[in-house]
């Protein structure tokens, strides 16, 4: 069997700003099906090379694959299914998988839409995979693709969900083949060094209205911390590796196995840099800590203060308060650790007053970097139902939390952009006169003078937010912008999944709405708490919601 991974090429102006990041999807699935046997696999990268159509036509026809699967998040998923059409236009006997959150959440209108493709793979997808892969060797596709757990496809115009797989057992048996990636493509700006994203669990205790992650993932499991320390070691032996982000939502959420995780670290002397995402909250939890964290490489943290006025931070179920995020902030500068304020911004009732709000918050916490990422609302999340008519935008291509989605009442979506871009130049020209420069001496300056340089080489090149695409060039071209929305993608029908998640943790009344996650919360889950999620057995289908029932569509 001859299997083809491509990675869609799509590009946004977001976080590619500060580099290529290496598809860790495709050496899992690579990893998985070798494992099985499976050796005849190839990846090729359309996003980090930026193929045309007919580049990827052209490597499709020269490997000749019985199978081609890629994966797509919501804003790449167009360009997913056009890479899978192109597939089956090359030859219509190529097995055509898709993959990923999107996906997995709305088969439906991604079958309707793109009927060329022959399976969805729904959830994580290593042990799914393997089985579908054996499937097709042995024959026995397309007659017997029911009996394959967790994928969706069509048949004669109906749309059929097989009943879920369990999630996978045991991440410690997981064998990522990183090979398979063309590492030398793989750089990241700010210290001109490889960058790696491996994870150290998977699923979210929390379950956020916002959020998909823990809907994906289903249940909480984590690794043990040695085998990740081990993972990075080979990374940076074998590929040259000298940076890494961890993909966790929030790697602090076990205190205990986190801690472990720098001490092995430490013990190792590997000296290699890092970064994170994580919560407020877990950051003034583990303030005793944090020089530990710094010695162990963490250098960039990165918050999900996500909204400076008090108001919005109840609107996303985030009770942290002001002066906790300017708090959190200064522990982590205290320690050496660099940090990012993250910002929400575009929301209905967004104005300008409420934006410089958010300006002068970052003046005020003094974080290393901060980010206006425009509101983006999956549409497969409670939230984007509850949101009903405000949102009016159904185009996923622009859901890259570049583009406005939401119009907010008292402005327009180009006034919005050029609001963020104000607070944007005030904020970096400042760090770039008088702060960056002047940061200390060794890996702190080197950091910040390469994120700034990051910076400036996608503004140059007018990729930062998309501002060349949009026709933004500043305040005086605000009535030119045109975020070129597609007027034909409309609101699919409700009831577009029959995925549902649970978590081993008992939640009684009106308390889950209030569990909130990625930027705060004054809910902090107890370590045997954490434990008990931890080794819990993974949900099988019937325990995650149901999901084993069959889909039809007419």
């Amino acid at each position: 069997m001859r299997i083809l991974f491509i990675h869609p090429n799509y590009h946004s102006g977001g976080a590619e700003i500060a580099g290529n990041w290496p598809p860790a999807w495709v050496a899992y699935l690579t990893g998985a099906l070798k494992t099985a046997g499976y050796t005849q696999v190839r990846f090729v990268d359309a996003m980090t090379n930026d193929l045309s159509e007919e580049q990827v036509r052209d490597a499709v026809a020269s490997y000749a694959p019985d199978i081609v699967g890629c994966t797509a998040i919501t804003p790449s998923i167009y360009k997913a299914q056009r890479l899978l059409e192109i597939v089956k236009e090359v030859d219509p006997k190529i097995a055509t998988v898709l993959g990923g959150v999107h996906a997995t959440f709305m088969y439906q209108q991604v079958l309707g839409e793109a009927p060329w493709i022959d399976a969805i793979v729904r959830g994580e997808g290593e042990e799914i995979i393997v089985d579908l892969v054996r499937t097709i060797g042995q024959g026995r596709w397309p007659d017997e693709r029911g009996k394959v757990k967790g994928i969706a496809y069509a048949v004669d115009g109906k749309i059929i969900a097989t009943p879920a797989a369990p999630t996978v057992k045991d991440l410690d048996a997981i064998t990522p083949d990183w090979s398979v990636l063309e590492w030398e493509k793989y750089n990241y700006i700010p210290l001109k060094k490889r960058v790696a994203i491996p994870n150290m669990a998977r699923g979210c205790p929390y379950t956020c209205s916002f959020c998909s992650q823990w809907k994906f993932w289903r249940d909480y499991r984590i690794r043990d911390p040695m085998k990740v320390v081990d993972e990075i070691e080979t990374l940076m032996r074998d590929h040259d590796v000298g940076f890494f982000i961890l993909a966790d939502e929030e790697p602090t959420i076990n205190r205990k196995k986190f801690i472990a995780f720098c001490e092995e670290l430490i013990a190792r002397d590997l000296g290699i840099l890092w970064g994170i995402n994580t919560r407020v909250t877990d950051i003034l939890r583990d303030e005793d800590v944090l020089p530990l964290y710094r010695k162990a490489g963490l250098i960039h943290v990165s918050l999900g203060t996500e909204a400076a006025a008090q108001l919005k931070l109840d609107r996303f179920n985030k009770e942290t308060t002001v002066a906790d995020n300017k708090r959190a902030i200064g522990l982590l500068r205290d320690a050496g650790i660099l940090t990012e304020a993250q910002f929400i911004v575009g929301l209905e009732n967004e104005t300008a007053e409420t934006l410089e709000e958010t300006y002068q918050m970052a003046r005020d916490w003094k974080p290393d970097l901060a980010n206006w990422a425009m509101y983006t609302p999956w549409p497969f999340t409670d939230l984007f139902r509850e949101l009903g008519d405000k949102v009016e935008i159904f185009d996923y291509e622009k859901y890259n939390f570049v583009t406005p989605i939401i119009k907010p009442a008292a402005m327009d979506r180009a006034e919005l952009l050029d609001r963020v871009m104000h607070n944007y130049r005030r904020f970096y020209m400042q760090k770039a006169l008088f702060s960056y420069p002047w940061a200390g001496s060794g890996e702190r300056r080197r950091y910040l003078l390469g994120c700034l340089k990051a910076f400036l080489k996608a503004g140059f090149e007018r990729k930062f937010y998309d501002l060349g695409k949009v026709n933004y060039w500043g305040p005086q071209s605000k009535k030119k912008v045109d975020f070129h929305f597609d007027p034909k993608r409309t609101r699919v029908a409700e009831g577009g999944t029959d995925w549902k998640a649970k978590h081993s943790r008992k939640i009684k009344g009106d308390v889950q709405a209030q569990i909130m996650a990625c930027g705060g919360g004054k809910e902090q889950l107890d370590q045997a708490e954490i434990d008990a999620l931890a080794v819990a057995p993974p949900l099988l289908p019937k325990a995650a919601g149901e999901a084993s029932v069959k889909v039809t569509i007419e």
